[in-house]
């Protein structure tokens, strides 16, 4: 008897979910916070009548209430579409960028390709984590080269792509989000199937695979300071692969082919303003009405701060390949203080005697939430000394050092740069050290005093202290995919510090090794041959 053919969506729907493992979580992804169910954007809970607002609190709760309608006025009248239709191929982009001689300045120049026509400054200012902006360019070939579905194709073939790792298989029907990968690599029998059968295709850190996307986002983190990923995102016609929710990423929409449908809402309350994490799934009934509905088509970008939430479904009559490049998780003030704050309250303990004394003894009896209704004068004073305390740790920050330990967090997280032709030509991974006629020929690095050289990238390598030993952190060994290889670094001597961070400064400028603050040549020497053997560093030209 003949077998009649099962789709791979169908068999994955007869399977029991005992069967299958849950699905591995990318390293970057954030577990949502936990959520109180809610009514029209308003937490459902019932509240004591032992805890009934003050007169005070019920004023301070309507102008909080009075200033969040404000604030969806303010973003609603401050929605933004522009059209543009011009542009530069992006191959001949990237290679006009790669004679830029300043990697910075090649970041900048990118990050406006990406925007334009709204000037980099003006966005900076006017729309950044402040609301959304639509541009419609009228031109499919903007970005034509970014990214593909043959491209799609060609890395299910060539690739190890495993599921939940680097690819998710999705649907939303009927309000229902699922998430539907089977175990193991993901083979194009299999997922195309899934396509077919109205799955989204979600294809994690592409960079790992493209050239081209690697290429894009390791410039473009010089620009943010900031990581910069980016998924792929394939969806069937007459299907919708996400439920709506917010992020806690920058995201520039990049719409490569075909035509999505999408609706963004502003942040419901206070706090979901520029959140901490990303936002569990949400009903339709809980998200309002949008206050940005677009159709975005090849060589359209659409942008959204953290916070706004968003859906985007696709028409009938297309499918739709999108690229999200995102930035700034984990990136706020907030994320600074909290590297600051414990480090200068363990400086200002050991420091100050005010802050080792003693707690009044009968404190418990009149401080903490059983307490909070009293009216009590030690209560005040309580306050009070917390008060003084707390202005006083600031004279104990240590916030070169926690920023130091931001920018060590940074590094790890950054792509390694991909070379220009003229930075590999004259660079360690471009040496001419081979094997030739049965003998080693052209090794070492033939370095001098006269060498002319500079770091390879503006925010490749950073100087850092622990307090004993000064260590240079670098991104020249990481790893394509997201945290891979450890951070490196290495200890450096003390009476290199100095030559170190002259070259850091004078970036982008070559200089010679002679000129290196060192207290001879022979130092000025190891130190550069050490530099280049590490990648750090490149001459101005080839040796």
């Amino acid at each position: 008897m003949e077998r009649s053919h099962m789709s791979a969506f169908a068999l994955y729907q007869t399977l029991s979910t005992e069967v299958l493992p849950p699905a591995k979580k990318r390293s970057l992804q954030v577990q949502p916070k936990k959520r109180q169910r809610k009514e029209n954007g308003v937490a459902n809970t019932k509240v004591p009548t032992s805890q009934v607002p003050s007169k005070a609190k019920t004023k301070k709760l309507r102008k909080k209430l009075q200033k969040s309608a404000q604030r969806e006025d303010d973003v609603q009248r401050s929605t933004e579409e522009c059209v543009n239709g011009d542009g530069v191929a992006l191959d001949v982009l990237l290679a006009d960028l790669g004679r830029v001689n300043n990697s910075r300045e090649r970041a900048s120049k990118l990050f406006q390709w990406l925007i334009d026509p709204i000037p980099s400054k003006t966005f900076f200012r006017d729309t950044w984590e402040k609301k959304p902006i639509f541009v419609k360019r009228q031109n499919p070939d903007y970005y034509k080269g970014l990214f593909s579905t043959a491209e799609f194709d060609r890395i299910l073939r060539q690739e190890d792509v495993q599921y939940g790792v680097n690819l998710d298989v999705t649907s939303y029907t009927n309000g229902k989000r699922e998430t539907h990968n089977p175990p193991g690599r993901a083979l194009p029998f299999t997922v195309w199937d899934f396509y077919e059968s109205g799955c989204s295709l979600r294809m994690l850190n592409p960079q790992a695979f493209s050239s081209t996307v690697w290429n894009v986002l390791s410039t473009l983190q010089e620009q943010f300071g900031s990581m910069a990923g980016a998924n792929v995102y394939l969806t069937p016609p007459g299907t919708q692969g996400f439920a709506p929710h917010y992020d806690d990423i920058e995201a520039f929409v990049v719409q490569l082919e075909g035509k999505k449908h999408w609706r963004v809402y502003t942040p419901r309350t206070e706090e979901e303003i520029l959140p901490v994490l990303s936002s569990s799934n949400f009903s339709q009934s809980e998200i309002g009405k949008p206050i940005l509905e677009v159709v975005l088509e090849a060589g359209d970008l659409l942008y959204f701060p953290r916070g706004f939430i968003h859906q985007g479904d696709c028409l009938p009559d297309a499918h739709s390949l999108h690229i999200t490049i995102s930035s700034y998780q984990k990136n706020s003030w907030g994320d600074l203080l909290l590297k600051v704050v414990p480090a200068a309250l363990e400086i200002a303990m050991e420091e100050n005697v005010e802050y080792r004394q003693g707690l009044p003894l009968d404190y418990l009896t009149y401080m903490g939430v059983q307490n909070s209704d009293k009216d009590d004068p030690r209560r005040a004073k309580f306050f009070s000394k917390i008060e003084s305390l707390m202005k006083k740790l600031s004279d104990y920050a240590p916030v070169d050092a926690a920023v130091d330990q931001k920018s060590r967090d940074f590094l790890h997280d950054c792509l390694p740069p991909m070379l220009t032709q003229e930075e590999l030509a004259s660079s360690v991974q471009g040496a001419p050290a081979r094997w030739e006629r049965g003998q080693v020929r052209d090794v070492g690095a033939h370095i001098t005093n006269q060498t002319r050289v500079r770091v390879l990238r503006a925010g490749c390598a950073r100087l850092c202290s622990d307090g004993e030993a000064v260590h240079l952190y670098h991104t020249m060994d990481n790893s394509r995919v997201y945290h891979k290889e450890e951070l490196k670094s290495f200890e450096v001597k003390p009476e290199h510090t100095d030559a170190i961070e002259f070259l850091i400064h004078s970036y982008p400028k070559f200089v010679t090794v002679g000129s290196f603050p060192c207290d001879s040549a022979e130092d000025r020497i190891a130190l550069a041959e050490l530099l280049f053997e590490k990648g750090i560093i490149h001459t101005a030209q080839p040796l």
